[in-house]
């Protein structure tokens, strides 16, 4: 398997932590990154600055390119909750999207974290797949159930979201 650096034609992208003047960059990557829900701009404004130590921004060559947005539960210190990973057209299919979870996993912040969990709807290919791989490279066990159901908590105006959990190896955590 050929490693993310070689896949780009310019360097590897830069990731770091999301900085305010980040938010509508990362408002107009989301906006791109159909079928992903549209935030408003203060809410990616706010995920730059209040939750910046669970949000992963990939750059490359001055411009975002890469967006994972995740927050540790306040009621379960061990599970990190990943809301949306964006990758733009210009950086799809180098793994990426992998990238930046194995980035996110690696920080201080995730310290205590020993699962991993997303919600996904059924015609999100491009999610099911990324979360699948990052699961298989780990050889972890995965749980997929209904979470918030388009009858009775979307009132028929979204598709149901199916909440996926990773369960994470200390080990395998620590080495990303």
């Amino acid at each position: 398997m050929k490693h993310v650096r070689d896949l780009f034609k310019t360097p590897t992208p830069v990731l770091r932590v999301p900085e305010r003047k980040d938010g509508a960059d990362i408002w107009e990557l989301v906006r791109a990154c159909k079928p992903l829900d549209e935030n408003s701009m203060y809410c990616n404004l706010l995920q730059c600055d209040h939750f910046r130590d669970t949000c992963v921004v990939a750059e490359l060559d001055g411009k975002v390119v890469g967006w994972v947005s995740a927050y540790v539960l306040p009621y379960d210190p061990q599970t990190l909750f990943v809301w949306q990973v964006a990758v733009s057209s210009d950086a799809r299919g180098c793994g990426l999207g992998s990238l930046m979870l194995n980035h996110l996993i690696g920080r201080d912040a995730c310290e205590d974290v020993t699962r991993l969990q997303t919600t996904i709807t059924s015609d999100n290919q491009a999610s099911w797949s990324l979360f699948r791989r990052f699961a298989s490279q780990r050889d972890a066990n995965v749980d997929v159930q209904a979470y918030f159901t388009q009858a009775l908590h979307f009132r028929e105006r979204h598709e149901t979201e199916h909440m996926m959990t990773i369960q994470l190896e200390e080990q395998l955590r620590k080495a990303a």
